[in-house]
């Protein structure tokens, strides 16, 4: 979870500490958890919906790919990272809309219309890793995949195979933090330069009314820049 009551550069210097420590992460551990959890997609379509994974995050490269099929299917990713004293936000990329119902924009019939060309976080999922602390409290880089609510387990991955999801998912993960480093290095010259701030309770009163059907502005990290959107939450039925 992002800490949004920290500094830019605070959040520069757990981001880049995260980093080191996902590529100090062995491979022989991940490749382990992977045989351990042999993962088998049994087509029910469960995590391609708001109720078991919250948003499909789009990395700079899934983002282009998606403009080219539908530009219309992508939002701001949620939570954003920061909010200046004129009451905008600011966040790291872009995600996948859903359907009233919670599903992918790109489910029908629980298939992917977009299977060919789907975002690299559907291709590797269950298999991410996140900083997590075990049962003694050393935090370290973990795999999380929904453990027993969807799929089958336990089937025989070999050990090449295994290799490559390994290195797959590093590389997954290397990209999502280099990007979120960029936009925390472009933020940080962006409110330098404008003279702005983050502030904790322009944030939340603005949330607040965002969540009531208000209107904010949000500005997302792309290619470089900052691209502004103006954004409602449906807060009908």
């Amino acid at each position: 979870m992002i800490a949004f009551r920290t500094s830019i550069d605070e959040q520069l210097s757990l981001a880049r500490e995260e980093l080191k420590k996902l590529h100090d992460y062995p491979e022989e551990e991940f490749m382990r958890i992977i045989k351990e959890v042999g993962f088998q997609c049994d087509l029910c379509a469960r995590c391609c919906t708001r109720d078991f994974n919250d948003h499909v995050f789009l990395l700079e490269k899934d983002t282009e790919g998606i403009q080219q099929i539908d530009p219309k299917t992508i939002e701001p990713a949620p939570y954003y990272e920061l909010c200046d004293q004129k009451g905008n936000f600011y966040v790291s990329g872009y995600a996948l809309k859903t359907k009233d119902d919670g599903s992918c924009v790109f489910l029908k019939d629980r298939r992917c219309t977009i299977y060919d060309r789907r975002p690299s976080i559907c291709r590797l999922y269950p298999y991410m890793l996140h900083l997590e602390a075990d049962e003694q409290g050393n935090v370290a880089w973990r795999q999380i995949s929904g453990l027993n609510l969807h799929g089958c387990y336990h089937a025989d991955i070999d050990d090449e195979d295994c290799k490559v999801i390994a290195s797959e998912v590093k590389a997954y993960e290397s990209s999502f933090l280099e990007q979120r480093i960029a936009f925390l290095e472009k933020a940080k010259k962006h409110f330098a330069d404008r003279k702005l701030r983050h502030v904790q309770g322009v944030y939340d009163r603005e949330m607040r009314l965002f969540n009531k059907g208000g209107e904010i502005n949000v500005s997302v990290f792309h290619k470089g820049c900052f691209i502004e959107h103006t954004v409602k939450k449906d807060v009908s039925g």
